[in-house]
């Protein structure tokens, strides 16, 4: 486990009992933003935006959402969309998505000043194989997502493993494969032991290696985070399950004020 995400399970900045990992990037828009969109293609602009969400809420790590900028970039460049989908077959359109030089580099650069200005211990969140597979596939109309194996998963490791060389000097705490599988029902289970590539690459760039679920996350080495529940937002009444972190997406209709009040009882 990488020292920067052993803080955080450990010791965690906000001096919570226990470390949190926030995902608040729809509330945020829709508070901070007043549902205007988030602004992906201007770094400077992103980074107040995320600053101010980070200084309100504040959380134990920075969440880098590196499969949130990618679906921007998608939804913004028809040609490129119009490439992964030139091929049917199984795995085409994530190749090409990932091999795509422009988005690469505007990735990097966009990683690369988020991770200069936080202030928190980084994780990067990446769809996982399968996942980034099963929605590429989708998206370009190659057929049934159903007929996506763990096979296919275990190969497109391969290349997400290679794309990942291009983040190798970020200071990431914990590399955060997005598994969930609520928008993806009937895709086979996540198992990290079959991304042996992206576990290689993330030991050799000294980062910790988790997978999110819609349960919570499963880190490398045994520590667990368990999901904070929707509703926990929401009401009073819910309780937190027991693990050695947390994780929390807060729903964009949740109230400010009792936002800030469930923060305080997770403190």
């Amino acid at each position: 486990m990488s020292v920067a995400f052993h803080s955080v399970v450990s010791a965690p900045p906000s001096g919570r009992g226990r470390g949190l990992i926030l995902d608040h990037h729809d509330y945020a828009q829709a508070v901070i933003l007043q549902g205007k969109l988030v602004p992906w293609d201007d770094v400077t602009r992103y980074t107040r935006f995320l600053g101010q969400a980070q200084g309100l809420l504040r959380p134990d790590t920075t969440l880098l959402d590196l499969g949130a900028f990618y679906a921007h970039a998608i939804g913004a460049d028809p040609a490129l969309v119009a490439a992964m989908s030139a091929r049917s077959r199984t795995g085409y359109a994530l190749k090409t998505l990932l091999a795509h030089e422009a988005t690469q580099a505007a990735a990097l650069e966009f990683a690369s000043v988020v991770a200069q200005s936080a202030r928190q211990p980084l994780v990067a969140q990446v769809p996982s194989p399968l996942r980034w597979l099963a929605t590429t596939h989708r998206l370009a109309g190659a057929g049934d997502i159903g007929d996506i194996t763990a096979d296919h998963g275990e190969n497109m490791a391969v290349y997400v493993a290679d794309w990942l060389r291009r983040f190798a000097t970020l200071p990431v705490s914990l590399l955060l494969l997005d598994g969930r599988r609520a928008d993806l029902p009937g895709l086979p289970a996540e198992d990290l032991g079959r991304y042996s590539p992206i576990g290689n690459a993330a030991e050799h760039y000294r980062w910790t290696l988790g997978c999110r679920r819609d349960g919570g996350i499963e880190v490398a080495g045994g520590v667990t985070g368990v999901a904070v529940p929707a509703e926990f937002w929401l009401a009073d009444g819910v309780e937190v399950p027991a693990g050695d972190f947390l994780v929390a997406e807060i729903p964009a209709a949740a109230e400010p004020e009792t936002v800030l009040k469930k923060l305080a009882e997770l403190g």
